[in-house]
């Protein structure tokens, strides 16, 4: 979906294309942070 978005919003300008890219862009980014938080407590628990 990001990549048809910014395909879309590449070729035509379209400002609700580029709202779209974004919106999906922070979502990846946001789920993407919990499971690094995760790796670097469990890092606590080897020592």
């Amino acid at each position: 979906m990001k990549d048809f978005s910014w395909k879309y919003f590449s070729m035509t300008g379209d400002v609700d294309a580029y709202l779209l890219y974004k919106e999906v862009n922070t979502r990846d980014r946001d789920e993407a942070e919990p499971e690094e938080e995760d790796a670097l407590d469990a890092s606590d628990w080897v020592q």
